[in-house]
Protein backbone atom coordinates (compact mmCIF):
# COMPACT_ATOMS: atom_id res chain seq x y z
CA UNK A 1 0.00 0.00 0.00
CA UNK A 2 1.22 3.50 -0.89
CA UNK A 3 1.11 6.14 1.84
CA UNK A 4 0.36 9.60 0.49
CA UNK A 5 1.09 12.33 3.01
CA UNK A 6 -0.86 15.58 2.50
CA UNK A 7 -1.96 18.37 4.78
CA UNK A 8 -5.46 17.51 3.57
CA UNK A 9 -6.49 14.24 1.99
CA UNK A 10 -7.06 13.83 -1.72
CA UNK A 11 -9.24 10.75 -1.50
CA UNK A 12 -11.41 11.93 -4.36
CA UNK A 13 -8.58 11.31 -6.87
CA UNK A 14 -8.11 8.11 -8.79
CA UNK A 15 -5.20 7.05 -10.91
CA UNK A 16 -5.70 7.20 -14.65
CA UNK A 17 -3.75 7.57 -17.83
CA UNK A 18 -4.17 10.28 -20.43
CA UNK A 19 -2.73 11.45 -23.72
CA UNK A 20 -1.20 14.54 -22.07
CA UNK A 21 2.27 15.59 -23.14
CA UNK A 22 4.86 14.28 -20.70
CA UNK A 23 8.42 15.50 -20.65
CA UNK A 24 11.10 13.96 -18.46
CA UNK A 25 13.86 16.41 -17.66
CA UNK A 26 16.32 13.55 -17.54
CA UNK A 27 16.21 13.99 -21.29
CA UNK A 28 15.70 17.74 -21.49
CA UNK A 29 18.24 19.85 -23.36
CA UNK A 30 16.58 23.30 -23.28
CA UNK A 31 19.11 26.18 -23.19
CA UNK A 32 21.92 23.71 -23.87
CA UNK A 33 24.75 24.95 -26.06
CA UNK A 34 25.36 23.37 -29.42
CA UNK A 35 27.40 20.16 -29.34
CA UNK A 36 29.85 21.93 -31.66
CA UNK A 37 30.90 24.09 -28.70
CA UNK A 38 32.15 21.09 -26.74
CA UNK A 39 35.60 21.70 -25.28
CA UNK A 40 38.10 18.84 -25.43
CA UNK A 41 41.81 18.59 -24.67
CA UNK A 42 44.82 17.33 -26.60
CA UNK A 43 46.16 15.69 -23.43
CA UNK A 44 44.48 13.89 -20.56
CA UNK A 45 46.36 15.37 -17.62
CA UNK A 46 44.79 18.01 -15.38
CA UNK A 47 45.12 19.31 -11.85
CA UNK A 48 41.52 18.47 -10.97
CA UNK A 49 39.07 15.98 -12.44
CA UNK A 50 35.40 16.52 -11.56
CA UNK A 51 33.09 13.55 -12.08
CA UNK A 52 29.60 14.95 -12.64
CA UNK A 53 28.37 17.76 -14.88
CA UNK A 54 25.41 18.85 -12.76
CA UNK A 55 25.21 22.16 -10.96
CA UNK A 56 27.52 20.96 -8.17
CA UNK A 57 30.19 19.64 -10.52
CA UNK A 58 30.11 22.65 -12.84
CA UNK A 59 30.31 25.19 -10.03
CA UNK A 60 33.20 23.27 -8.44
CA UNK A 61 35.01 23.50 -11.77
CA UNK A 62 34.18 27.20 -11.97
CA UNK A 63 35.54 27.84 -8.48
CA UNK A 64 38.93 26.29 -9.28
CA UNK A 65 39.12 28.13 -12.60
CA UNK A 66 38.28 31.55 -11.19
CA UNK A 67 40.10 31.37 -7.84
CA UNK A 68 43.27 29.48 -8.76
CA UNK A 69 45.51 28.70 -11.71
CA UNK A 70 44.61 24.99 -11.74
CA UNK A 71 43.37 23.13 -14.80
CA UNK A 72 40.07 21.24 -14.62
CA UNK A 73 38.32 18.48 -16.55
CA UNK A 74 34.59 17.74 -16.15
CA UNK A 75 33.44 14.24 -17.06
CA UNK A 76 29.84 13.04 -17.15
CA UNK A 77 27.97 10.04 -18.50
CA UNK A 78 25.37 12.42 -19.99
CA UNK A 79 25.26 16.23 -20.37
CA UNK A 80 24.84 19.10 -17.88
CA UNK A 81 21.45 19.94 -16.44
CA UNK A 82 20.03 16.52 -17.31
CA UNK A 83 19.35 15.53 -13.69
CA UNK A 84 17.78 17.05 -10.58
CA UNK A 85 18.79 20.67 -11.27
CA UNK A 86 17.14 20.79 -14.67
CA UNK A 87 13.92 19.37 -13.25
CA UNK A 88 13.67 21.80 -10.32
CA UNK A 89 11.97 25.14 -9.68
CA UNK A 90 15.12 27.17 -9.19
CA UNK A 91 14.61 28.14 -5.53
CA UNK A 92 17.20 30.41 -3.96
CA UNK A 93 15.10 30.65 -0.80
CA UNK A 94 15.69 30.79 2.92
CA UNK A 95 12.06 30.87 4.02
CA UNK A 96 11.82 27.09 4.58
CA UNK A 97 15.28 26.74 6.16
CA UNK A 98 15.88 26.50 9.90
CA UNK A 99 18.46 28.77 11.56
CA UNK A 100 21.03 26.74 13.44
CA UNK A 101 20.48 23.58 11.40
CA UNK A 102 23.45 21.71 9.96
CA UNK A 103 22.93 23.20 6.49
CA UNK A 104 22.09 26.75 7.59
CA UNK A 105 25.55 28.31 7.28
CA UNK A 106 26.28 26.60 3.97
CA UNK A 107 22.93 27.70 2.55
CA UNK A 108 23.40 31.27 3.80
CA UNK A 109 26.88 31.44 2.28
CA UNK A 110 25.64 30.03 -1.03
CA UNK A 111 22.76 32.47 -1.20
CA UNK A 112 25.11 35.37 -0.54
CA UNK A 113 27.37 34.18 -3.36
CA UNK A 114 24.40 33.96 -5.77
CA UNK A 115 23.33 37.48 -4.79
CA UNK A 116 26.91 38.68 -5.26
CA UNK A 117 27.01 37.12 -8.73
CA UNK A 118 23.74 38.77 -9.75
CA UNK A 119 24.96 42.11 -8.42
CA UNK A 120 28.29 41.80 -10.24
CA UNK A 121 26.45 41.19 -13.51
CA UNK A 122 24.38 44.30 -12.90
CA UNK A 123 27.52 46.30 -12.19
CA UNK A 124 28.94 45.14 -15.52
CA UNK A 125 25.84 46.39 -17.32
CA UNK A 126 24.58 42.86 -17.91
CA UNK A 127 21.11 41.50 -17.16
CA UNK A 128 21.10 38.72 -14.51
CA UNK A 129 17.57 37.76 -15.52
CA UNK A 130 18.66 37.27 -19.10
CA UNK A 131 21.79 35.32 -18.16
CA UNK A 132 20.66 33.42 -15.06
CA UNK A 133 16.88 33.72 -15.02
CA UNK A 134 17.52 35.63 -11.77
CA UNK A 135 14.49 37.30 -10.23
CA UNK A 136 14.17 38.73 -6.74
CA UNK A 137 10.60 37.57 -6.26
CA UNK A 138 10.54 37.11 -2.50
CA UNK A 139 8.99 33.97 -1.05
CA UNK A 140 5.85 33.14 0.90
CA UNK A 141 5.52 30.16 3.22
CA UNK A 142 1.75 29.80 3.66
CA UNK A 143 -0.12 28.33 6.60
CA UNK A 144 -3.78 27.33 6.43
CA UNK A 145 -4.43 26.45 10.07
CA UNK A 146 -4.00 28.31 13.34
CA UNK A 147 -1.34 25.79 14.41
CA UNK A 148 0.67 26.35 11.25
CA UNK A 149 0.43 30.11 11.66
CA UNK A 150 1.71 29.94 15.23
CA UNK A 151 4.71 28.01 13.91
CA UNK A 152 5.19 30.54 11.11
CA UNK A 153 5.28 33.43 13.58
CA UNK A 154 8.03 31.61 15.47
CA UNK A 155 9.86 30.97 12.21
CA UNK A 156 9.73 34.66 11.31
CA UNK A 157 11.20 35.48 14.71
CA UNK A 158 14.01 32.94 14.23
CA UNK A 159 14.79 34.13 10.70
CA UNK A 160 14.86 37.75 11.84
CA UNK A 161 17.17 36.86 14.73
CA UNK A 162 19.44 35.15 12.18
CA UNK A 163 19.77 38.41 10.25
CA UNK A 164 17.24 37.99 7.45
CA UNK A 165 14.46 40.38 6.54
CA UNK A 166 11.34 38.43 7.46
CA UNK A 167 7.75 39.41 8.13
CA UNK A 168 4.63 37.59 9.29
CA UNK A 169 1.58 38.33 7.13
CA UNK A 170 -1.95 38.10 8.45
CA UNK A 171 -4.66 36.77 6.16
CA UNK A 172 -5.53 40.30 5.01
CA UNK A 173 -1.89 41.16 4.29
CA UNK A 174 -1.39 37.86 2.51
CA UNK A 175 -4.36 38.59 0.25
CA UNK A 176 -2.86 41.95 -0.68
CA UNK A 177 0.44 40.27 -1.59
CA UNK A 178 -1.13 37.40 -3.53
CA UNK A 179 -4.79 37.94 -4.50
CA UNK A 180 -4.90 34.54 -6.23
CA UNK A 181 -4.37 32.69 -2.94
CA UNK A 182 -7.37 31.43 -0.97
CA UNK A 183 -7.27 33.01 2.49
CA UNK A 184 -9.52 32.83 5.52
CA UNK A 185 -9.23 33.86 9.17
CA UNK A 186 -6.80 31.00 9.89
CA UNK A 187 -4.46 31.82 7.00
CA UNK A 188 -1.11 33.51 7.32
CA UNK A 189 2.37 33.48 5.83
CA UNK A 190 6.05 34.01 6.47
CA UNK A 191 7.35 36.52 3.91
CA UNK A 192 11.00 36.91 2.93
CA UNK A 193 11.30 39.77 0.43
CA UNK A 194 14.94 39.05 -0.45
CA UNK A 195 14.48 35.45 -1.62
CA UNK A 196 15.10 34.89 -5.32
CA UNK A 197 14.71 32.41 -8.14
CA UNK A 198 16.89 31.17 -10.99
CA UNK A 199 16.26 29.45 -14.27
CA UNK A 200 18.47 26.38 -13.89
CA UNK A 201 19.11 25.96 -17.62
CA UNK A 202 20.14 29.57 -18.09
CA UNK A 203 22.33 29.48 -14.99
CA UNK A 204 24.03 26.26 -16.11
CA UNK A 205 24.57 27.64 -19.61
CA UNK A 206 26.15 30.77 -18.12
CA UNK A 207 28.48 28.73 -15.90
CA UNK A 208 29.41 26.44 -18.79
CA UNK A 209 30.20 29.41 -21.01
CA UNK A 210 32.38 30.93 -18.30
CA UNK A 211 34.24 27.66 -17.76
CA UNK A 212 34.86 27.26 -21.47
CA UNK A 213 36.59 30.62 -21.66
CA UNK A 214 39.49 28.98 -19.81
CA UNK A 215 39.87 26.34 -22.54
CA UNK A 216 41.95 28.72 -24.65
CA UNK A 217 44.46 28.80 -21.78
CA UNK A 218 44.59 25.01 -21.74
CA UNK A 219 42.94 24.95 -18.33
CA UNK A 220 39.54 23.41 -19.06
CA UNK A 221 38.04 20.47 -20.92
CA UNK A 222 34.77 18.54 -21.00
CA UNK A 223 34.26 14.84 -21.49
CA UNK A 224 30.50 14.31 -21.85
CA UNK A 225 28.75 11.03 -22.69
CA UNK A 226 31.69 9.26 -21.03
CA UNK A 227 30.75 7.04 -18.09
CA UNK A 228 33.50 6.63 -15.50
CA UNK A 229 34.48 2.98 -15.16
CA UNK A 230 37.19 3.03 -12.51
CA UNK A 231 39.78 4.88 -10.46
CA UNK A 232 43.38 5.29 -11.53
CA UNK A 233 45.76 4.84 -8.62
CA UNK A 234 49.39 5.85 -8.47
CA UNK A 235 51.70 2.86 -9.00
CA UNK A 236 48.59 0.78 -9.71
CA UNK A 237 47.75 -0.28 -6.17
CA UNK A 238 48.60 2.61 -3.84
CA UNK A 239 46.06 4.61 -1.83
CA UNK A 240 46.73 7.73 -3.87
CA UNK A 241 44.06 8.37 -6.51
CA UNK A 242 45.57 9.73 -9.70
CA UNK A 243 42.39 10.14 -11.77
CA UNK A 244 39.60 8.17 -13.42
CA UNK A 245 39.19 5.77 -16.28
CA UNK A 246 36.29 6.31 -18.69
CA UNK A 247 35.15 4.21 -21.61
CA UNK A 248 37.34 6.35 -23.88
CA UNK A 249 40.05 8.05 -21.83
CA UNK A 250 42.37 7.87 -18.86
CA UNK A 251 41.92 11.26 -17.15
CA UNK A 252 44.58 12.21 -14.63
CA UNK A 253 44.00 14.65 -11.79
CA UNK A 254 47.29 15.61 -10.14
CA UNK A 255 45.72 17.35 -7.14
CA UNK A 256 42.21 15.97 -6.82
CA UNK A 257 39.48 13.77 -8.22
CA UNK A 258 36.05 14.92 -7.08
CA UNK A 259 32.89 12.80 -7.36
CA UNK A 260 29.85 15.07 -7.69
CA UNK A 261 27.46 12.78 -9.53
CA UNK A 262 24.21 13.64 -7.78
CA UNK A 263 21.92 10.71 -6.98
CA UNK A 264 24.29 8.35 -8.83
CA UNK A 265 27.15 9.15 -6.43
CA UNK A 266 26.35 6.31 -4.03
CA UNK A 267 26.27 3.56 -6.64
CA UNK A 268 29.23 5.08 -8.49
CA UNK A 269 31.37 5.20 -5.35
CA UNK A 270 30.45 1.58 -4.63
CA UNK A 271 31.70 0.56 -8.06
CA UNK A 272 34.83 2.68 -7.88
CA UNK A 273 35.87 1.43 -4.46
CA UNK A 274 35.09 -2.27 -4.84
CA UNK A 275 38.75 -3.15 -5.44
CA UNK A 276 40.24 -0.66 -2.98
CA UNK A 277 39.67 -2.51 0.29
CA UNK A 278 38.22 0.72 1.67
CA UNK A 279 35.09 0.53 3.84
CA UNK A 280 33.03 3.47 2.56
CA UNK A 281 29.31 3.09 1.93
CA UNK A 282 27.83 6.34 0.60
CA UNK A 283 24.05 6.19 1.30
CA UNK A 284 23.05 8.74 -1.35
CA UNK A 285 19.93 7.48 -3.11
CA UNK A 286 17.49 8.90 -5.68
CA UNK A 287 14.33 10.59 -4.44
CA UNK A 288 12.00 11.10 -7.37
CA UNK A 289 10.06 14.31 -7.87
CA UNK A 290 7.45 15.65 -10.28
CA UNK A 291 6.73 19.25 -11.28
CA UNK A 292 3.84 20.32 -13.48
CA UNK A 293 4.46 23.17 -15.94
CA UNK A 294 1.45 24.90 -17.48
CA UNK A 295 2.65 27.01 -20.38
CA UNK A 296 1.21 30.41 -21.33
CA UNK A 297 -0.88 30.42 -18.17
CA UNK A 298 -3.10 33.51 -17.87
CA UNK A 299 -5.85 32.61 -15.38
CA UNK A 300 -3.97 34.42 -12.62
CA UNK A 301 -0.52 35.84 -11.91
CA UNK A 302 1.81 35.12 -9.00
CA UNK A 303 3.91 37.93 -7.58
CA UNK A 304 6.13 35.72 -5.42
CA UNK A 305 7.38 32.18 -5.04
CA UNK A 306 4.92 30.24 -2.90
CA UNK A 307 5.22 27.14 -0.74
CA UNK A 308 2.92 25.55 1.81
CA UNK A 309 4.06 25.37 5.42
CA UNK A 310 4.19 21.57 5.40
CA UNK A 311 6.82 21.45 2.66
CA UNK A 312 9.74 21.28 5.08
CA UNK A 313 8.20 18.31 6.91
CA UNK A 314 7.88 16.34 3.71
CA UNK A 315 11.39 17.37 2.73
CA UNK A 316 12.87 15.69 5.79
CA UNK A 317 11.06 12.34 5.58
CA UNK A 318 13.19 9.20 5.77
CA UNK A 319 13.03 6.15 3.53
CA UNK A 320 12.17 2.79 5.03
CA UNK A 321 12.97 0.77 1.95
CA UNK A 322 12.98 0.73 -1.82
CA UNK A 323 9.80 -1.24 -2.55
CA UNK A 324 6.82 0.51 -4.05
CA UNK A 325 4.87 -0.15 -0.84
CA UNK A 326 7.52 1.79 1.07
CA UNK A 327 8.07 4.62 -1.38
CA UNK A 328 6.78 7.21 1.13
CA UNK A 329 5.01 9.36 -1.43
CA UNK A 330 4.32 12.90 -0.29
CA UNK A 331 2.99 15.94 -2.12
CA UNK A 332 3.36 19.56 -1.04
CA UNK A 333 2.10 22.67 -2.79
CA UNK A 334 4.75 24.84 -4.38
CA UNK A 335 4.01 27.43 -7.04
CA UNK A 336 6.14 29.79 -9.08
CA UNK A 337 5.93 31.59 -12.39
CA UNK A 338 8.99 31.37 -14.59
CA UNK A 339 10.55 34.15 -16.62
CA UNK A 340 8.26 33.56 -19.60
CA UNK A 341 4.99 33.33 -17.66
CA UNK A 342 4.58 29.59 -17.26
CA UNK A 343 2.96 28.35 -14.04
CA UNK A 344 5.16 25.76 -12.33
CA UNK A 345 3.43 23.62 -9.70
CA UNK A 346 4.84 20.99 -7.39
CA UNK A 347 5.95 18.97 -5.83
CA UNK A 348 6.16 15.25 -5.10
CA UNK A 349 8.74 13.14 -3.26
CA UNK A 350 9.05 9.37 -3.32
CA UNK A 351 11.57 6.54 -3.26
CA UNK A 352 11.24 4.39 -6.38
CA UNK A 353 14.85 3.83 -7.31
CA UNK A 354 16.04 5.35 -10.56
CA UNK A 355 12.63 5.33 -12.26
CA UNK A 356 12.03 8.60 -14.17
CA UNK A 357 8.68 7.80 -15.78
CA UNK A 358 5.96 10.38 -15.16
CA UNK A 359 3.08 9.16 -13.01
CA UNK A 360 -0.31 10.53 -14.07
CA UNK A 361 -1.81 9.93 -10.63
CA UNK A 362 0.85 12.09 -9.00
CA UNK A 363 0.39 14.81 -11.62
CA UNK A 364 -3.31 14.94 -10.81
CA UNK A 365 -2.54 15.03 -7.09
CA UNK A 366 -0.26 18.04 -7.62
CA UNK A 367 -3.02 19.84 -9.53
CA UNK A 368 -5.66 19.07 -6.92
CA UNK A 369 -3.35 20.09 -4.07
CA UNK A 370 -2.64 23.41 -5.78
CA UNK A 371 -6.40 23.95 -6.16
CA UNK A 372 -6.68 23.90 -2.36
CA UNK A 373 -4.68 27.14 -2.39
CA UNK A 374 -5.73 28.71 -5.71
CA UNK A 375 -9.53 28.66 -6.13
CA UNK A 376 -9.43 29.52 -9.84
CA UNK A 377 -7.83 26.15 -10.54
CA UNK A 378 -10.99 24.44 -9.27
CA UNK A 379 -12.86 25.82 -12.26
CA UNK A 380 -10.26 24.54 -14.70
CA UNK A 381 -9.75 20.94 -15.72
CA UNK A 382 -6.22 19.72 -16.16
CA UNK A 383 -7.41 18.29 -19.46
CA UNK A 384 -7.84 21.90 -20.65
CA UNK A 385 -4.06 22.12 -20.84
CA UNK A 386 -3.55 19.01 -22.95
CA UNK A 387 -1.31 20.93 -25.38
CA UNK A 388 0.22 23.39 -22.93
CA UNK A 389 1.34 21.02 -20.22
CA UNK A 390 4.72 19.52 -19.50
CA UNK A 391 5.98 17.41 -16.64
CA UNK A 392 9.44 17.61 -15.16
CA UNK A 393 10.70 14.44 -13.52
CA UNK A 394 13.96 14.49 -11.61
CA UNK A 395 15.87 12.41 -9.10
CA UNK A 396 17.01 14.32 -6.03
CA UNK A 397 20.23 13.03 -4.39
CA UNK A 398 18.95 12.14 -0.92
CA UNK A 399 21.02 11.61 2.23
CA UNK A 400 19.26 10.02 5.24
CA UNK A 401 20.48 12.65 7.69
CA UNK A 402 19.27 15.52 5.52
CA UNK A 403 22.60 17.16 4.71
CA UNK A 404 25.07 16.72 1.85
CA UNK A 405 28.28 14.77 2.20
CA UNK A 406 31.27 16.94 1.32
CA UNK A 407 34.85 15.99 2.03
CA UNK A 408 37.83 13.74 1.40
CA UNK A 409 37.35 9.98 1.25
CA UNK A 410 39.06 8.29 4.23
CA UNK A 411 41.86 5.95 3.25
CA UNK A 412 42.37 7.39 -0.24
CA UNK A 413 44.46 10.44 -1.01
CA UNK A 414 43.19 13.10 -3.44
CA UNK A 415 39.66 11.64 -3.70
CA UNK A 416 36.77 13.88 -2.63
CA UNK A 417 32.98 13.60 -2.60
CA UNK A 418 30.34 16.32 -2.93
CA UNK A 419 26.80 14.92 -3.17
CA UNK A 420 23.49 14.44 -1.37
CA UNK A 421 22.05 17.97 -1.57
CA UNK A 422 18.56 16.57 -2.26
CA UNK A 423 16.41 19.49 -3.49
CA UNK A 424 18.99 22.13 -2.55
CA UNK A 425 21.70 21.55 -5.13
CA UNK A 426 21.15 24.79 -7.01
CA UNK A 427 20.65 26.69 -3.77
CA UNK A 428 23.84 25.35 -2.11
CA UNK A 429 26.02 25.01 -5.21
CA UNK A 430 28.27 28.05 -4.91
CA UNK A 431 28.99 27.51 -1.21
CA UNK A 432 29.70 23.83 -1.83
CA UNK A 433 32.08 24.68 -4.66
CA UNK A 434 33.92 27.15 -2.44
CA UNK A 435 34.15 24.58 0.37
CA UNK A 436 35.57 21.86 -1.91
CA UNK A 437 38.08 24.24 -3.46
CA UNK A 438 39.24 25.37 -0.03
CA UNK A 439 39.70 21.74 1.05
CA UNK A 440 41.82 20.85 -1.97
CA UNK A 441 43.89 24.03 -1.80
CA UNK A 442 44.35 23.87 1.96
CA UNK A 443 42.63 27.19 2.59
CA UNK A 444 40.54 28.07 5.66
CA UNK A 445 36.89 27.37 4.90
CA UNK A 446 34.27 30.12 4.96
CA UNK A 447 31.85 27.59 6.49
CA UNK A 448 32.62 24.86 9.01
CA UNK A 449 32.95 21.75 6.86
CA UNK A 450 33.19 19.22 9.68
CA UNK A 451 29.45 18.54 9.80
CA UNK A 452 29.50 17.42 6.14
CA UNK A 453 32.42 15.00 6.35
CA UNK A 454 32.33 11.37 5.26
CA UNK A 455 33.76 9.81 8.40
CA UNK A 456 31.05 8.52 10.72
CA UNK A 457 28.34 8.96 8.08
CA UNK A 458 29.50 6.71 5.24
CA UNK A 459 31.87 4.28 6.93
Amino acid sequence: MVSISFTQSLTSLTSHTSPFSVQSFTRKTQHRPSPSLRVTASNNSFDVVVVGGGIIGLTIARQFLTSSDLSVAVVDKAVPCSGATGAGQGYIWMTHKKPGSDVWDLTMRSHQLWHNLAESLNNEGLDPEELLGWRKTGSLLIGKTSQECVALKQKVHELSEAGLRAEYLSSADLFLKEPAVLVDDDSGAAFLPDDSQLDAHRAVAYIEKGNREFATQGRYAEFYHEPVTGLIRSDGRSNEVAGVQTLKHSLFGKKATIVAAGCWSGSLMHDLLKDCNISVDVPVKPRKGHLLVVENFDSFHLNHGIMEAGYADHQSASAQGSNVEERMLSISMTATMDTIGNLVLGSSREFVGFDTEADEFIICCIWERAAEFFPKLRDISLEDFIRNRKVRVGLRPYMPDGKPVIGSVPGLQNLYLAAGHEGGGLSMALGTAEMVSDMVLGKPSQVDSSTFGIKGRCC
